[in-house]
């Protein structure tokens, strides 16, 4: 549910590359970016499927972000494997608005992605409810970070990036004023990770992916919470390309989790989500 195109066919990074440097540090990885068909093959040999996005935070990051378009377009041409999400920046108002129709209607993505750090802002102003109804609208679920990032880890102020827009308890206020909208809590949520399950158990549209740390460092709770009252909500993720698929499922594999629990986790739930059911039998 949760894999990064951070390089585009021309060469292009999603990200300036005094952050793409410290996120390699921050994740102990200095190995390559690939692109969105190098993605495809990768996941193709391990007979899995993938949610691929951007993030477009071009005004918080002055920094021009990859396509969209270009990733639904590539996922289209390797539609057995790549599922497609889009990406608008919340900030740019009406462009972000016409942005998402299009992306939905021309492009068909399967929902979007946001960083409210890395963007800067805070999902639970309501100025951007415009856009949350809209997208619930279209029936189409909405992937938020939340909690600590690598991006701008280490670097003087972070960058600038505001880790307390990635708190998931304000998207308590968009989940509850947005019922029918779907919305993946990305990543556990260290240091907020109570609040996480909190607002995951309290409202029926929230959903927790498990990406962008092995399973060997989750904390105790979620393991706890996701073996039992959040088991039909809980999500793989592996924030690849800084965490591989492989890395991911082998410490998976070591977690003590409920045989009826793992196969949820790993595609039953995402296969109810995306309403992928009827393809997959």
């Amino acid at each position: 549910m949760h894999v990064h195109v951070e390089v585009d066919d021309h060469g292009h990074n999603a990200l300036p590359q005094e952050l793409v440097d410290a996120a390699s540090k921050y994740f102990k990885t200095a190995g390559p970016r690939p692109g969105l068909d190098h993605i495809a093959e990768l996941y193709r040999e391990r007979k899995m499927a993938a949610v691929v996005f951007t993030v477009d935070a071009r005004r918080s990051l002055s920094h021009r972000p990859n396509s969209s378009e270009e990733i639904a377009l590539g996922a289209a041409r390797n539609n057995d494997v790549l599922i497609p999400f889009g990406s608008v920046d919340p900030t740019t108002g009406a462009e972000a608005m016409d942005k998402a129709r299009k992306l939905a209607g021309d492009y068909g993505v399967r929902g979007f992605k946001f960083h409210p750090t890395v963007q800067n802002f805070d999902p639970s102003d309501q100025q951007f409810y415009p856009l949350w109804e809209l997208i619930q609208s279209l029936g189409l679920p909405v992937i938020f970070h939340t909690g600590q990032t690598g991006i701008g880890s280490g670097m003087p102020g972070g960058f600038g990036l505001k880790l307390g827009l990635s708190n998931p308890m304000l998207l308590d206020a968009v989940a509850a004023d947005f019922p029918e909208l779907q919305i993946i809590m990305a990543h556990p949520s260290v240091p907020w990770q109570e609040e996480a399950i909190a607002v995951a158990t309290h409202k029926a549209n929230v959903w927790i992916d498990l990406s962008g740390w092995s399973p060997k460092y989750f904390p105790e709770i979620l393991v706890r919470q996701a073996n039992t009252v959040l088991q039909d909500k809980v999500l793989f993720g592996s924030d690849f390309p800084l965490i591989t698929p492989d890395r991911w499922m082998t410490d998976f594999d070591k977690l003590v989790m409920k045989d009826e629990v793992r196969p949820k986790i790993i595609k039953g739930n995402a296969v109810r989500l995306l309403g992928l059911a009827a393809a997959t039998g």
